[in-house]
């Protein structure tokens, strides 16, 4: 198997840690004899437990081996893998190179590990080939990679040749993309010590749907017809969703990134704290063939912080301008964002030549910078009954079981606990209602 591997030329390029890269390690070192029998037959256990991890995070299923190799294809960016994300196959030498690769994972598919396991008494690869998945709920994995995954894995294992084998990767990279941009909805960051920064996809993203949100009707055409006109390519504004809480600020922005995922839309979640990488952020996304809304939940800044700077920056007014395939979507429950003080309103800070009126013009500019901003505000009583009534309809509860005045009754009284006149509270009353039914 090194032998197969250390013939790629555009796919070599694979972490020397990886489950391809020991597993050709270990049948090396078993041909040559230069590492024990008992001591690679352990390092056999650890690289089939590094698989099934893989595979349980995705759901693979039938054969792993195979679905792996086809993770290892489609989570691979290189020159090559990028240029198909964006334009499809095209003609060129390099398909010469890719195609030689390609022939290369076609060995690797069908190659037979009955051998190794004769020589260490082992069994795992057989049972890999002829796996049964145990069904596990939706949000447990993601759905939408192991769906793919497992469908060009399929496709691939039945290739005639090469030719088939670069049509079928190739068309992949066209309609979904390459790497973890092609494969997740969400992501959040994380900053390391050196500066660079690691997208973490979100597995368990929320699968709510607009129509999921009762009311708000002109707040959510605002925000679709702004998404819309996003993905489209053409002009569109960063959006403030401002106003009470549990009114369904967050929801809606969850709901949009699912409405519009297949038109290419992804979103990358990141806090206030990780302003100072927003930067970074936008040089690793802003050649992707993707729209990104970044996204930042709960927004605002007390008097004494100053990351709202390094946003202001990013929005607008920076050194690099910000790429049209990135927006900015933000809540708060916040109109102006920062906490404003009695001296920010007084022109003058008594004893110091200090004009408090531009600290506040300075504050008050970043909500400026949202061209779009939607206000969302608490439902009446009618309306939170309104909210219940739907809500508790769409839960299952029958009219036989619960009248609409009952509901409104039982609502009213849910509320006064202490909830507020919110869709929060009454989403909450409702699933009260469930346990009690």
């Amino acid at each position: 198997m090194n032998r197969i591997i250390s013939n790629l030329l555009v796919y070599g390029q694979l972490p020397e840690d990886s489950i391809l890269w020991q597993l050709a390690d270990i049948c090396e070192k078993l041909k040559s004899g230069t590492e024990s029998r008992e001591t690679l037959r352990t390092r056999v256990f650890g690289q089939v437990k590094n698989l099934l991890t893989v595979a349980t995070d995705y759901a693979f299923d039938k054969n792993l081996w195979h679905n792996y190799l086809t993770f290892l294809l489609i989570t691979n960016e290189n020159p090559f893998s990028l240029v198909c994300e964006k334009m499809g196959a095209q003609e060129g030498t390099v398909n010469c190179f890719v195609k030689h690769d390609f022939e290369t994972f076609m060995k690797l598919f069908e190659y037979d590990f009955s051998w190794l396991e004769e020589e260490l008494s082992v069994d795992c690869f057989t049972h890999l080939t002829h796996y049964k998945a145990i069904r596990k709920k939706e949000l447990m994995y993601n759905k939408n990679v192991s769906e793919k995954v497992r469908t060009l894995s399929e496709k691939l294992e039945t290739a005639r040749d090469s030719e088939e084998f670069f049509r079928h990767v190739t068309d992949f990279y066209r309609d979904y993309g390459v790497g973890m941009f092609g494969l997740n909805k969400a992501f959040r960051i994380k900053g390391n010590e050196d500066g660079s920064i690691e997208f973490l996809p979100i597995n368990n993203m929320d699968t709510v749907m607009l129509d999921d949100l009762i009311g708000y009707e002109l707040q959510k055409q605002k925000l679709v017809e702004n998404t819309r006109a996003f993905v489209e390519g053409k002009a569109a504004n960063n959006v403030l969703l401002f106003g009470d809480s549990g009114t369904g600020k967050s929801t809606s922005i969850k709901a949009i990134v699912n409405q519009f995922y297949p038109q290419g839309l992804r979103m990358i979640e990141i806090y206030k704290h990780q302003f100072k990488n927003l930067s970074a952020v936008i040089a690793r996304i802003k050649n992707r063939n993707y729209k990104f809304v970044i996204y930042m939940d709960d927004l605002s800044f007390e008097e004494f912080e100053v990351e709202y700077k390094f946003l202001k920056a990013v929005i607008e007014g920076g050194v690099e301008t910000k790429p049209d395939n990135v927006l900015i979507y933000a809540t708060s429950n916040r109109r102006h964002l920062i906490k404003e003080t009695l001296s920010d309103r007084n022109d003058m800070e008594h004893g110091e030549d200090m004009h408090r009126s531009d600290t506040m013009e300075e504050k008050l500019s970043l909500v400026n910078r949202f061209g779009l901003s939607i206000f969302y505000a608490k439902p009446d009583k009618n309306g939170f009954n309104d909210m219940a009534v739907k809500l508790a309809r769409r839960a299952g509860i029958t009219e036989e079981e619960m009248s609409d005045e009952e509901i409104c009754y039982e609502a009213n009284r849910f509320e006064m606990r202490g909830g507020g006149l919110s869709g929060r509270t009454a989403q909450q009353f409702v699933n009260y209602l469930l346990t009690v039914k």
